[in-house]
């Protein structure tokens, strides 16, 4: 007869093995990888040949920038764009509320691949009803998928689209919880609509703004289907390449799974870095 003070262990084995299994043991194998040099056969531990490599490898370098360029533009864009929309959908006089909740909320369940696909034929260079819509202005459209510029911008327009309602129906959920009585007493005292969102509104809703943002980072520092998808595999050229998609051309196309796995671990400290750094000024301002 099983003991009563070992029943729970025995309850949660299943779900510890096939953690230890799937997931403990992936994770130590990639730390031995990053330190193993996988291009000979068989692999001999190098403690220097992959993180080395990181230093001086411009593709690296090339996918780091465009990442990091992401990060920069479309980040705060959407966040503001989703910040905008949450007080909208806030609003008291607003019909249809859960209709358009869910409509904004919807493109996250779009499969990654199917709204790919439909970006991409958007901005199709020959038939894609974006350069149709400029050319019935008498506005030459730009080869979308085709030029660094454009190719980058689509990326960013892709991703807002995506995550804009996700964040807005967090931020929504931040918005309810302020108190009522901050906005009576702002309004008492002769605050209007923009000093109220300044003074009352922003710092209520800061802690859920950052929530928003160390999200965001670690998806951007992963960001891997809309370039492998809109732009064909990081193109034009390298001019879309991310660290994620970097990663998978090491690991899975030149199968170099050493260096793999250093980008990885690259990639999991810049983010856990980047929050870091946020949560440390958003608690020096007393946000957080």
């Amino acid at each position: 007869m099983l003991d009563v003070r070992r029943a729970p262990y025995a309850f949660l084995a299943p779900f510890l093995i096939v953690f230890a299994v799937f997931w403990c043991w992936p994770l130590v194998q990639s730390v031995l990888l990053s330190f193993q040099n996988t291009r000979v056969y068989p692999s001999v531990f190098d403690l220097t040949v992959n993180w080395r490599r990181l230093l001086i490898d411009r593709a690296f370098q090339n996918a780091l920038w465009n990442t990091l360029l992401v990060l920069a533009v479309q980040v705060p864009f959407m966040l503001a764009l989703a910040t905008a929309l949450a007080i909208a959908l806030n609003a008291r006089f607003l019909r249809c509320r859960a209709f358009l909740r869910f409509a904004f909320f919807a493109p996250v369940v779009v499969s990654e691949v199917a709204y790919s696909v439909v970006f991409r034929l958007l901005f199709n260079t020959d038939f894609g009803a974006v350069n149709g819509a400029l050319a019935s202005i008498g506005v030459s459209g730009p080869n979308w998928l085709h030029q660094d510029g454009p190719a980058k911008a689509v990326i960013v327009l892709a991703l807002t689209w995506r995550w804009t309602g996700y964040n807005a129906i967090i931020l929504l959920a931040g918005l309810q919880s302020i108190p009522k009585d901050l906005y009576e007493a702002a309004r008492m005292d002769g605050a209007g609509v923009w000093s109220r969102f300044i003074h009352v509104t922003l710092p209520q809703l800061a802690p859920v703004l950052t929530f928003c943002f160390i999200l965001s980072v670690i998806g951007t520092m992963q960001l891997f289907a809309e370039p492998w998808l809109i732009t064909d595999r990081g193109g034009p050229g390298n001019a879309t390449e991310t660290l994620g998609t970097y990663l998978y051309k090491q690991g899975f196309v030149n199968l170099n799974f050493g260096y793999a796995s250093a980008i990885a671990y690259s990639i999991a400290a810049l983010a856990a870095l980047i929050s870091a750094l946020n949560l440390i000024l958003t608690r020096k301002k007393g946000v957080a």
